[in-house]
């Protein structure tokens, strides 16, 4: 079991989010193109976002079970550190407390490495459709609303976590 940074989470001998997804898109690319070409475009994103979604609920769990002393809205925004490791994100926190996690993200490498790789049309897929399910998986009280992303076109994302303390 991974020790955690700060005694409380577990993030702890993580590698950054940004090398994760770079090399899991690596994995992915010729798989998807696979399946698009035997059953369709529409059909092999459908899979592909299934399939990535309950991982994210899975991986969500798993941080749970490492995080010493139960989950909250603090232990979750301390794991943020792994998504913006190595400059992955440029984020401006609006609002940080107990039951609020608001920020803003005005740059996105994960986007900007899915273009790179040719694969922007999934990478909503590959990273985007992940933040909402990760977050049912590490703590069901807690759920995230957005409204628009980088991936798809937008200035900026709008995160905004809340924790629900009796339950969502």
């Amino acid at each position: 079991m991974a020790e955690a940074d700060s005694g409380k989470t577990a993030t702890g001998g993580e590698i950054g989010i940004l090398q994760r997804r770079r090399i899991e898109a690596a994995i992915i690319a010729p798989i998807y193109a696979g399946m698009v070409r035997e059953i369709g475009e529409a059909r092999a994103q459908a899979i592909l976002d299934a399939a990535i979604s309950q991982a994210a609920i899975d991986i969500g769990r798993a941080f749970a079970e490492r995080t010493e002393g139960g989950t909250s809205l603090r232990t979750f925004q301390e794991l943020q550190s792994l998504w913006t490791q190595d400059d992955a994100l440029e984020i401006e926190v609006v609002r940080a407390t107990d039951t609020h996690f608001d920020y803003n993200v005005h740059r996105c490498r994960y986007a900007e490495s899915y273009r790179e790789m040719g694969l922007g049309q999934i990478g909503h897929l590959l990273s985007c459709n992940r933040d909402g399910v990760f977050c049912q998986g590490y703590d069901p009280r807690i759920t995230l609303e957005r409204t628009q992303t980088l991936m798809e076109g937008a200035e900026h994302c709008d995160f905004r976590y809340t924790f629900h303390p009796d339950g969502a």
